[in-house]
């Protein structure tokens, strides 16, 4: 069994590695952990909302060998897969894309052999899916709850946000301040009905746990 102690540790040295930082290639630490599966995500806020729709769900994916790996970045992929997939490190790839990015994530998994299949799309990004999924009203309600409602009055009285849809202009909003992408993206999973998953989110979830 692996613990998140360990997970966090291969994490960090592939993300160390990708980079081209210093130390080799993180294939020793591989063997012996018996992680069969990498999520490959865009950032911290998708990480977020993984994380908490295993915890509802009640698994626990370190125990069952999944590392969920935020790349810093959507251009990151060919690197990651490379490292990680046939190429390198013979792992199992998945995760999320949006769909603005699903050619350049495509012809990187081509490059490396991994499934290209495996990966999830989000129409515009995970948390134009949440919210969708939400409702606005939903998650204005989350909002007011965080304590976050002047901040959001005050963001929509900006000029550029005239012309937006209520969709939109959550979206922005959650992108204005750093570390809130990341803080809403567990709260809007645990807000959503058990039948309302984002559909990227929950196959995503369901790939990774079923292994197929």
């Amino acid at each position: 069994m692996t613990g998140m102690g360990e997970l966090d540790e291969f994490r960090e040295a592939v993300t160390a590695w990708a980079a081209g930082g210093p130390g080799g290639p993180p294939g020793e630490l591989a063997a012996r952990l018996p992680v069969r599966t990498v999520v490959l995500l865009e950032g911290l806020s998708d990480l977020a909302a993984v994380e908490a729709l295993a915890a509802i769900r009640g698994r626990d994916l370190a125990a069952e060998g999944v590392c969920v790996l935020p790349m810093g970045g959507a251009m990151s992929v060919g690197r990651f897969a490379r490292l990680l997939g046939p190429p390198g490190l013979g792992l199992r790839l998945t995760g999320l894309c949006d769909e603005a990015e699903r050619p350049y994530y495509a012809r990187a998994l081509e490059r490396s052999g991994a499934a290209e299949p495996g990966f999830f799309v989000c129409a515009a990004d995970l948390e134009d899916e949440l919210i969708r999924a939400l409702g606005v009203p939903r998650v204005e309600e989350v909002v007011r709850a965080e304590g976050d409602q002047r901040a959001l009055h005050t963001f929509l009285r900006q000029p550029a946000q005239r012309g937006r849809t209520s969709q939109q202009q959550l979206r922005r909003f959650l992108g204005t301040k750093k570390g809130r992408k990341i803080r809403y993206g567990r709260l809007l999973v645990e807000a959503l009905d058990p039948g309302r998953i984002p559909a990227p989110l929950d196959d995503l979830l369901t790939d990774v746990l079923t292994g197929r």
